[in-house]
């Protein structure tokens, strides 16, 4: 399918509400508010901050963008902290990195209910977390005679649910520079475009106006084929040239993250799947967020569902939990750039240090499930040798990464499917059937014939590193989504054969209190379809409504009047 028939395909699908919305209107969908002023803003952004620095308060909030974003004094703390590089670092220039920090309380506003709805539309590893923002920063560190401390030093932040980690490094590389000179006014005008965008609708090809430039991207849905990017071509538009084609919104450069550990990447794929806790010591912001982000990205298609902080610092409001020697080092990834993290994480099991040349490396005394793969080492490095672009090192790399993934995960998605009743089994009259429980044994016998050598040429402990997985809150994030899948697609196959059956005649051969109780199961199905949004199609819905009214027409009117009235809302 094309990129056009793509969109297409996808806009058929959207609710009136979102139409309304890319068209600039003010919709009321169900469930939604009316649109409001800075609503298509917060489709993209929670806010925008300017952190500078004050010789007697340190670090501070100078701007907050839109004024009315709320934010807590302890999410304004973890922003102050983590918009600027450890003075350790030495970041002279201009630097972008990113950050990821825990929400203090949660907050709907008038368009969540559209959010979610394109959330449901992404790949896992794209689905926002809800218990998380992230921050893209453009950290400008310059000599300033003119001040105290002789350096301007100043952060400009964006907030958001969204982990388009290329895109809004993109987006800052256009607006940072120029507010740097412009200072607000700039800033309310390029906050001002952003209103003006299109939603997040995975799948769409997007063109968003930002201070006269034109990006241009697509957001990925979970649709797509694993491992593979929609090709974005510069285009005329509106008699504009397209300034940027975003290749990728969610990407970093892999090989360039991998690169100092290259001997290494199989044991850390390893390491990541099994949800181990694992230190990144780098000198920068930039090159830890970047490492951090390349390592949970590695195990994709599959969710990395533990804790991960690209840039984390001492000031953090976790790093006691994070740090203790009381019990054993949690299930994180954790990005470090000052040296007194060297002494404090010295007990954590997987230390990657990377940017010296003397101590590069990654110190484990883990001993790998799988033999080394000697063949994806040599392809990286006749590339070196052969002077390849580092955007084919990392295709070569993401692909050799998600076939890995994918032989270990295929066995596990077919082992799952078999815990679906069969067809059959399914009575209109009946509660559905249930599913199979998991059984490590029994999926242990299915690998003999059916497991991961069927794909790979990698030989090891394939079963050894299964039981690990299995015990992993990667594989928990994993499963329980999959469960819940099966368990509506029985729901949705009940509510079939439930409108394939002459509930009719059913009902004229069972007493009137049968009758009614049918009939409130049926109004609580149509319910439910609605609620978790069930895999039912209209027509089966619309068919079961008609089963539900030709029951209450049959009945007595004073039975009527009251089924009428129950369950409707």
């Amino acid at each position: 399918m094309s990129v056009q028939e793509q969109d297409q395909d996808q806009g058929g699908d959207l609710s009136a509400g979102l139409r309304s919305l890319c068209k600039g209107e003010a919709p009321v969908p169900g469930g939604c508010l009316p649109l409001l002023p800075w609503d298509r803003f917060s489709a993209w952004l929670h806010c925008v901050c300017v952190v500078g620095f004050d010789l007697e308060l340190g670090q501070a909030v100078e701007v907050i963008y839109p004024q009315h974003s709320k934010l807590t004094d302890k999410e304004k703390t973890s922003i102050c902290y983590l918009s600027f590089p450890d003075s350790n670092s030495g970041c002279l220039g201009d630097t972008q990195f990113c950050f990821r920090f825990r929400q203090s309380s949660s907050r709907k506003f008038s368009l969540h209910c559209l959010l979610d709805q394109f959330d449901r539309d992404l790949p896992v590893y794209l689905k926002k977390d809800s218990a998380y923002y992230y921050g893209y920063v453009y950290f400008r560190q310059v000599q300033d005679k003119t001040l105290k401390r002789g350096y301007f030093q100043k952060s400009l932040v964006l907030i958001s649910k969204l982990p388009y980690i290329h895109f809004f490094h993109t987006l800052l590389g256009q607006i940072a520079p120029e507010y740097f000179e412009k200072n607000e006014p700039f800033l309310e005008a390029a906050c001002s475009d952003v209103d003006r965008w299109p939603p997040p609708v995975p799948g769409k090809t997007l063109i968003l106006p930002i201070m006269g430039v034109l990006i241009k991207l697509r957001i990925p849905t979970c649709h797509d084929k694993p491992g593979t990017t929609q090709i974005i071509q510069s285009t005329h538009q509106m008699g504009m040239q397209i300034s940027i084609a975003l290749p990728t919104v969610h990407e970093v450069d892999l090989f360039r993250c991998f690169c100092p550990v290259l001997f290494h990447i199989q044991m850390l794929w390893e390491l990541v799947l099994l949800g181990e806790p694992l230190v990144v010591m780098a000198p920068s912001p930039c090159e830890s967020s970047e490492t951090v982000l390349a390592l949970v990205s590695c195990i994709s298609p599959l969710k990395y569902c533990s804790d991960f902080r690209p840039y984390f610092t001492i000031h953090d409001s976790e790093f006691k939990e994070y740090t203790t020697r009381t019990q054993a080092p949690p299930s994180v990834i954790l990005g470090v750039t000052n040296p007194f993290f060297a002494k404090t994480l010295q007990h954590w099991p997987h230390i990657i240090r990377i940017g010296d040349i003397k101590l590069s490396g990654v110190y484990t005394s883990y001993k790998p499930y799988l033999n080394r793969d000697e063949e994806i080492i040599k392809q990286l490095q006749k590339g070196v040798q052969q002077k390849r672009p580092a955007e084919a090192q990392s295709i070569i790399l993401r692909r050799y990464f998600l076939e890995l993934t994918q032989s270990f995960i295929i066995p596990l998605e077919r082992y799952v499917a078999s815990l679906m009743p069969l067809q059959k089994s399914i009575s209109p009259l009946k509660s559905p059937p249930q599913l199979k429980q998991f059984s490590q044994e029994d999926f242990m016998k299915t690998l003999e014939k059916a497991g991961p050598q069927l794909t790979s040429r990698l030989k090891g402990d394939w079963i050894g590193l299964y039981r690990h997985f299995l015990k992993s809150v990667n594989f928990d994030g994993w499963f329980r989504p999959r469960r819940k899948e099966m368990t509506q697609k029985l729901e949705a196959l009940h509510l079939e054969a439930l409108c394939n059956e002459d509930l009719l005649f059913w009902s004229q051969n069972h007493t009137e209190v049968e009758t009614v109780d049918l009939v409130l199961k049926l109004k609580n199905k149509l319910l439910q379809t609605d609620r978790e949004h069930l895999p039912v199609n209209a027509d089966t819905m619309e068919k079961l409504q008609m089963h539900i009214d030709s029951i209450i027409l049959a009945l007595p009117e004073d039975l009527q009047g009251i089924l009428l009235k129950t369950g409707t809302t």
